[in-house]
């Protein structure tokens, strides 16, 4: 196969991220980013062959944002005629996509029909979408789904019990989200670890500002955390995770809030930030409870021990334990979480090496325990290699 560029694009409400592959070698040539669009603030950064480009961009929306970065992108010499395929980051497939698939008129629709259930995120991944079909229209256009990976769950794993029309009516169930990096991490541990790639169980821990963990049994999701939305499931940076679902009730009755405010502060008051006080950001947290701030270091411990948790309660899922596997900024980049973490997993047969774990090794486990990684995630690179899976 003769070498062509992939672009990947991540469209946000007021942002968009992309990154240009070189395949079938995927070796990344640039990335960056627009932000702030729609405002006098927006600015759009490129990198590429180590040097980086930052150009303001006051008031633009995503096209021309995106007509600037193909700009960008010849000054650069990268050949707009090259691309060969765009990858769309979409945030909610619902039960249509267990896949990635070429974006045609039928895909889009449905799409549409999964704003319901992502109304922040899809609408502002089609309009991605748009644009690219508009700005490259000779390139294969490609949706991956975030919740693609999780829809081998069982019904057993995806179920609420609820009223049974509620499913049937509504799509409520657990759909899982971090679906494509936790597919790229669970496949990067196959081949770092050596396991057998036909039996094998693994636990990934994906950890940054949105946290979710999934039970992966020979390559497929068999149970995750986040459900039908992703404020389910673990403490986040200003998530709170799962709480009692008569929350939002007794919180109208007794402080008088409505249902569209707890929803607000349970999703962006929350977690991290609304136990410390301080921030959502995992780093100054850290640093506060080494210094002894006793709010701070509840949060960690309460984050710490939530997934642990989590963990133990995902490897019921499983027939078997090789592995767990830390990704996201925290999970990358905190020795001091991780080790909080597999204190409480001991039963389970891991043991932390307290020196490796400290150099952010890439097995941090003692030799007696399963193994133990930190894998640093790549969407981007996985979404390019579906672009290629499919394009061949």
């Amino acid at each position: 196969m003769s070498s062509f560029l992939t672009l990947v694009i991540n469209s946000g409400s007021s942002s968009v991220k992309f990154s240009v592959f070189l395949s079938p070698e995927q070796t990344c040539v640039a990335s960056g980013a627009a932000d702030g669009l729609g405002n006098e603030h927006a600015k759009i950064k490129l990198v590429s062959n180590g040097e980086k480009q930052v150009v303001p961009l006051p008031g633009a929306d995503h096209q021309q944002a995106l007509e600037k970065c193909f700009e960008m992108f010849a000054e650069k010499g990268i050949d707009l005629d090259s691309i060969k395929t765009v990858g769309h980051r979409v945030v909610h497939g619902g039960e249509a996509f267990n896949s990635s698939v070429v974006i045609n008129d039928d895909v889009i629709e449905k799409i549409k029909a999964c704003s319901s259930l992502a109304p922040l995120h899809n609408p502002a991944n089609l309009l991605g979408i748009e644009v690219t079909q508009k700005l490259i229209p000779g390139a294969t256009q490609i949706a991956v789904f975030d919740t693609a990976f999780h829809q081998s769950l069982d019904q057993i794993h995806y179920l609420y019990p609820v009223p049974w029309s509620w499913y049937e009516d509504y799509g409520v169930r657990k759909y899982g989200f971090h679906g494509t990096s936790h597919e790229y991490v669970s496949q990067q541990a196959v081949q770092q670890l050596n396991l057998d790639p036909k039996s094998h169980g693994v636990l990934v821990a994906h950890i940054g500002g949105g946290v979710s963990a999934t039970a992966v049994e020979n390559g497929k999701s068999v149970d995750t955390t986040m459900g039908l939305t992703p404020l389910e499931g673990l403490m986040m940076g200003t998530r709170s995770g799962d709480v009692d679902p008569s929350l939002h009730k007794y919180m109208a009755d007794t402080a008088g809030m409505s249902l569209n405010e707890v929803d607000h502060q349970l999703n962006k008051a929350s977690g991290l930030l609304g136990i410390s006080g301080v921030s959502d950001d995992m780093r100054p947290i850290e640093a506060n409870a080494l210094e002894g701030d006793p709010r701070c270091l509840l949060a960690v411990d309460m984050f710490s021990l939530k997934l642990a948790k989590y963990l133990a309660a995902l490897s019921v899922s499983l027939s078997r334990i090789d592995a767990l596997v830390f990704t996201g900024g925290i999970g990358e980049n905190s020795a001091f979480v991780r080790q909080k973490i597999v204190k409480y997993l001991v039963h389970l047969g891991f043991q932390i090496d307290e020196k490796l774990n400290e150099q952010n090794a890439a097995v941090i486990s003692e030799i007696s325990s399963r193994k133990i990684a930190v894998i640093a995630t790549n969407e981007e690179l996985q979404i390019a290699n579906h672009c290629l899976a499919l394009s061949k």
